[in-house]
């Protein structure tokens, strides 16, 4: 498992693409801050090697190149505060759902707003621990789980609430799940940076108010009894990302309700992590191709 401490996915200064180790200013923990990185060769979920060849960074790029990933799980409600403003029963067990690979972008990249989600309202933000696996995992305790973690990142589950709930009977998956709606980075920290994923600060800054902040403590269901939970019967694998669930201050939990429009910059934060700044940008309209 991981011999990186930030792993990034970069362009860099000499126009390639480039897995890096972020090399940080002192006192500095965010990664979108990082101006170089240590070029990271071999395969990142097995043997790899963190080299002495620095490369300048030109842009950070979502964090696992598309082929290195294999599913995108998420968790609902999994925030106490959250199921409140929400007005749902704390659940008993994780509500799952799935978005498609393409959802997944980078830390810098803009939120795509398809004519589709423009036609109505509900367009809406949030912040969210991401894990992501690092080997095969099947049937494990939550006393191991967190053994099976490459690493943590931090992400927005960009939603659309009316296709969410009101539209088509509940497409959480549609609701949720269009292109580039789950901008995520600035990297992946290692565990042994971030030991204890349930005490973090975690936020979301719209054009610089804060409108989400709390703390992964108040987790319904912790990062190592949902990896537990999700590895029953179905095996996880190197490069499944898990958005982990939202804390309260969403903005259909709001009054009055407060919905992201064109041109709005949204920072998601984790402490220990960093930042992702993605600007809403609504795609013109174009004829459907049937």
């Amino acid at each position: 498992m991981p011999s990186f401490s930030r792993l990034i996915r970069f362009l860099a200064r000499d126009g390639r693409t480039y897995y890096g180790d972020a090399i940080l200013p002192r006192g500095v923990t965010d990664i979108s801050k990082a101006r170089q990185a240590r070029i990271v060769k071999g395969d990142i979920f097995g043997k790899h090697d963190v080299t002495d060849q620095i490369a300048d960074i030109r842009m950070l790029l979502a964090p696992l190149a598309p082929e290195d990933v294999r599913t995108v799980r998420c968790l609902g409600l999994n925030y106490a505060a959250h199921a409140k403003e929400s007005k749902m029963p704390i659940p008993q067990y994780p509500v799952l759902f799935y978005k498609p690979a393409t959802s997944l972008t980078g830390p810098l990249d803009p939120i795509p707003v398809h004519p589709m989600a423009q036609q109505h309202t509900g367009l809406d933000y949030e912040c969210e621990l991401v894990a992501v696996i690092g080997k095969p995992c099947s049937d494990v305790p939550e006393s191991r789980a967190l053994d099976y973690v490459l690493g943590y990142a931090v992400g927005n589950d960009v939603s659309h609430r009316d296709w969410q709930i009101k539209l088509g009977g509940g497409q959480w998956s549609l609701g949720k799940g269009f292109d580039g709606w789950a901008p995520w980075g600035p990297g992946i920290v290692s565990p042994s940076i971030v030991q204890d994923p349930q005490a973090l600060a975690i936020r979301t800054r719209v054009n610089g108010r804060t409108l989400q902040e709390s703390t992964t403590a108040d987790m319904i269901f912790g990062v190592a009894k949902t990896i537990a939970f999700l590895s029953q019967g179905t095996t996880l694998m190197p490069g499944d990302v898990i958005f982990t669930g939202t804390p309260q201050g969403v903005g259909m939990g709001r009054n009055p309700q407060l919905w992201l429009k064109d041109g709005d910059v949204v920072e998601v934060e984790l402490e220990g992590v960093g930042t992702c700044t993605n600007k809403v940008e609504f795609s013109p309209a174009r004829d459907a191709k049937l």
